[in-house]
């Protein structure tokens, strides 16, 4: 890592990550129209979960193409907390915009998603059935050195939880059904696209962005990405700024997939989002780990330790990035 010449003079802090909330949002929604004028589409389809990220872009996506030219799409399925649906739909009264519930439960089953997950959580809990809940959660990198171990975690009809380790066939499995989840939203979403004339618009933030917190062909896919560039921290301070209500910015990140409460953190980032954001902008930025400990309140191993699971996850997760690949380049479109 090269570092920064001026670190004797420069302190890092939280207030290293301050923008200018005005501006970039003048920025990001001057992005939205060119990219719409070059891909000659009038519109914006989105899922909207609730959440700090879907919520912005949807804020955003208003000041880009006026509120009657931009479509939300509610999608909750199984393992949906209801209060994803509630807050969504405060978004969507907040902003204007038009918005339809797409429920995904039956289309899920049908297609086994749940029967497929299940199957696998009984190669380690043979009575997991109806009653049951389970969640995936990672060791915290912070902990030692070494590969991050993602266990399963059960609750049974009593509300006793237990905690086991997964060979990797079954995490591969529960996974791979899991994923079934993100890839049907988006399918609904280039429907509601394509019948409209729209583009997809993508709500990663720049911490899921960089460490490939999404499922391919999944959350992953959409036209447009315009907060991809943002840290967490910045998204909630335009959240701020474009009058996503409070509620929405209280609300800590979760992932709403399984069907026990699971935060971020529990899943797959090192730590909460906040300092997730000061070790990445500063890993980023060339500062050195004791100025970035001194921020994050963590010990200069601690954020090496941090840095070594963002290089980790980086490279486990480049091929989510690419696109098809070619054998031969094919000049005539560009590519």
């Amino acid at each position: 890592m090269n570092i920064r010449p001026d670190q004797e003079t420069f302190v890092f802090s939280a207030d290293s990550l301050k923008i200018d909330d005005a501006a970039e949002t003048e920025r990001i929604v001057a992005g939205l129209r060119a990219q719409l004028r070059g891909m000659r589409k009038r519109g914006l389809v989105l899922g909207l979960s609730g959440g700090i990220d879907s919520s912005v872009s949807v804020a955003l996506a208003v000041r880009a193409v006026g509120a009657k030219n931009v479509f939300c799409l509610f999608m909750p399925e199984n393992d949906s907390d209801p209060e994803s649906l509630r807050l969504g739909r405060l978004v969507a009264e907040t902003f204007g915009v038009e918005a339809v519930v797409e429920d995904i439960g039956p289309t899920l089953a049908a297609m086994g998603c749940y029967a497929r997950r299940d199957a696998f959580i009984r190669e380690l809990v043979p009575d997991y059935g109806p009653g049951w809940a389970s969640k995936i959660v990672i060791a915290n990198a912070l902990e030692g050195e070494g590969y991050n171990i993602s266990s399963l975690v059960v609750q049974d009809p009593e509300g006793k939880r237990t905690k086991l380790r997964m060979p990797p066939s079954v995490y591969l499995g529960i996974v791979a059904a899991t994923n079934m989840k993100q890839r049907t939203r988006k399918q609904l979403e280039y429907y509601h696209a394509d019948r409209l004339n729209f583009a997809v618009l993508g709500t990663p933030n720049r911490l899921e962005y960089d460490q490939g917190f999404f499922v391919k062909n999944g959350d992953g896919a959409a036209d447009v990405k315009p907060i991809a560039h943002l840290y967490k921290s910045q998204v909630y301070a335009l959240a701020a700024y474009l009058g996503v209500p409070e509620e929405i910015r209280r609300r800590p990140p979760t992932t709403d997939t399984y069907s026990l409460e699971q935060t971020q953190e529990e899943f797959y980032f090192s730590l909460p989002y906040d300092r997730m954001d000061l070790c990445l902008y500063g890993l980023n930025s060339g500062f050195a780990a004791e100025a970035v400990g001194r921020a994050a309140n963590l010990s200069a191993a601690q954020v090496e330790r941090v840095w070594a699971d963002i290089a980790a996850k980086r490279k486990a997760t480049r091929y989510l990035h690419l696109g098809p690949q070619l054998v031969q380049p094919v000049a005539e479109i560009g590519e």
